[in-house]
């Protein structure tokens, strides 16, 4: 059986101070073990951990504590007031579309048909962020407030030219701020130097919730007229990749409320959920899995508004219209990103000095433009090094990096800076434009660049590890303590264990080619369900006998109507 799985490093987080474990233990009524999660996650007191298991909206942070919102919600109330007609400006990632949707939905209760419009620009016509055609629809449609989600923090150019034409901005941003702050009406951006709002992790969609909330308050609606607009809101926290941790936790916990609960009113997130065939309830993973890859096709393979339209869908009909329309998006995206992948791997294995590289750097002038982003995190799951993925795009070679845990692969583009023509991004995702005749110059140089900077560790995928227990530890009571940390996501991870010398009871099987099913056991007693996606090759010595450690985490599964606990199996070590 062909080798499946790649080495992995197992790294433990740091153990708590065992006396604020066993106080929290004690307070809480809990294991040490669980204890000592909760401490690594920085909640480390029964005051702590009550904010933490019961989320409260009571909670939320005062919204006029971001820098200018006040002169945003004056300007916002002064267009209602005066009837000025206003351009919803987003990205057409799934932050900025759901960013739009949400205060598109808001705004038009308090506006006239042909007062709001949203505006999402095109991918490959216009690019990132704030357009110039997108200022010209603006004037030549009468349009004299634009207010840009997820987009505008870097366009100080963009909203000068705005200016000119008698155009204000309203900017909800999370990115990075250049030192060149666009000179707008109001910049919200919780990650600008002077801006003492208490958490910077919002999404574009949540900086855009916190105007509506700050609207809310300052004209005396009730603040459940915001927290109707979490379901969009949730959707963005899990598809962006932000934090969950402080205020995004709260946020997501009840837009995962909206989403599930009986009141779920959102036509368009219900036929995703249709579509992309989810029985159970929505959690972070599902809609990273279920709802991003679907709303993002839509600005990769077609056109992004659609994704909006669905979003805001009154009927179940219509949602359902647009919700196939994207779906087909989707499938072709996902044709297409599979092709690209096959070539891509195929083109490193062919090549000795790719094969052997401290990074990828490949073009090819006909890849999609849409899928290559996807196509380099592909090749990262099979050769794990910083990747860049290049493809003709206007003439130029237009392209995506992916990077790998601890490597910073937007420093490293940024010394080839003389060979391109343009470049953005953060530590882990960039993108780059540059003439197609730099391509090998650049590829030498990426390469000089990442060989001599890249540690042996950060070659090797990781692990996290939260603690090292025995199967004896987990029952139904330690699984119920762990399910009332969701939601799961960065910063507040789903907790990852080790089980050391276990053995297999002689059920170990091959399911679907590549996954392992088992049943474990340790010291001789306790058997537990577990499977391994993608660890069959560890069938043969499992049948053995050979004992070994185990990697996993902790998940309920359904067969039959029967609820049992299984592992969801990592990483797994023979003992030799």
């Amino acid at each position: 059986m062909e080798q499946q799985h790649m080495e992995k490093r197992w790294v433990y987080n740091q153990e708590a101070s065992p006396e604020v474990v066993d106080n929290l233990a004690e307070s809480l009524k809990i294991s040490p073990t669980l204890a000592n999660i909760l401490c690594q996650r920085s909640i480390c007191t029964y005051e702590e951990a009550k904010a933490f298991f019961r989320p409260s909206l009571l909670d939320l942070h005062d919204p006029f504590l971001m820098k200018d919102m006040d002169l945003a919600v004056n300007r916002l109330t002064e267009a209602l007031h005066r009837n000025e007609k206003i351009l919803v400006y987003g990205d057409y990632d799934v932050d900025g579309t759901t960013s739009v949707a949400l205060m598109y939905s808001f705004l038009q209760q308090y506006t006239q048909a042909d007062q709001i419009e949203y505006y999402i620009p095109d991918r490959y016509k216009e690019g990132y962020g704030v357009s110039t055609p997108g200022i010209d629809y603006a004037k030549a449609h009468n349009f004299s407030l634009i207010i840009s989600l997820d987009c505008g923090i870097k366009s100080a150019d963009k909203v000068a030219y705005a200016s000119s034409l008698g155009i204000d901005f309203i900017i909800c941003d999370h990115h990075l701020p250049d030192e060149d702050v666009p000179q707008a009406v109001a910049v919200l951006d919780p990650k600008q130097v002077d801006c003492l709002y208490p958490y910077k992790e919002l999404s574009g969609c949540g900086v855009g919730f916190k105007l509506v909330q700050a609207f809310c308050l300052q004209q005396g609606i009730p603040q459940e007229e915001a927290y109707k607009l979490l379901d969009l809101l949730v959707v963005s926290i899990a598809a962006d990749i932000v934090p969950i941790t402080g205020e995004n936790r709260i946020l997501a916990h009840f837009g995962l409320k909206l989403i599930n609960g009986p009141e779920a009113t959102r036509p368009g997130l219900a036929a995703l959920q249709d579509l992309a065939g989810i029985t159970t309830e929505m959690d972070i993973t599902s809609i990273v899995f279920g709802f991003a890859p679907r709303i993002n096709a839509a600005g990769r393979m077609g056109d992004a508004k659609r994704s909006v339209s669905m979003l805001l869908a009154q009927t179940k009909e219509e949602a359902f219209r647009m919700a196939d329309i994207i779906n087909e998006s989707n499938k072709e995206r996902r044709d297409k990103d599979s092709n690209i992948t096959k070539e891509a791997l195929q083109m490193i294995a062919e090549d000795d000095f790719l094969k052997n590289a401290s990074s990828t750097v490949l073009y090819k002038e006909n890849w999609h433009k849409g899928v290559i982003g996807i196509v380099a995190s592909r090749c990262i799951e099979k050769y794990y090094r910083p990747t860049i993925i290049l493809t003709q795009s206007n003439g130029k070679a237009s392209g995506s990096a992916r990077s790998v845990h601890g490597f910073n692969v937007h420093n490293a583009i940024e010394s080839c800076s003389d060979l391109l023509d343009q470049f953005g991004g953060h530590m882990y995702a960039a993108g780059l434009t540059l003439p197609v005749e730099n391509v090998p110059a650049f590829r030498q140089r990426f390469e000089e660049i990442v060989a001599s900077t890249i540690t042996a560790d950060q070659k090797i995928p990781q692990i996290e590890i939260d603690a090292k227990i025995k199967l004896n530890q987990i029952s139904r009571n330690f699984y119920n303590i762990i399910r009332q940390m969701e939601p799961f996501g960065p910063g507040n991870m789903r907790p990852s264990f080790v089980s050391e010398c276990v053995y297999d009871t002689g059920s170990v099987r091959v399911v679907g080619d590549t996954h392992l099913k088992l049943r474990l056991t340790q010291d001789g007693y306790y058997d537990i369900d577990a499977i391994g996606f993608g660890l069959g090759d560890y069938y043969m010595p499992i049948t053995k006998g050979i004992p070994f450690d185990v990697c996993y985490t902790i998940e309920e599964n359904v067969y039959r109507g029967n609820i049992t606990l299984q592992l969801r199996i990592k990483d797994i070590r023979m003992i030799k």
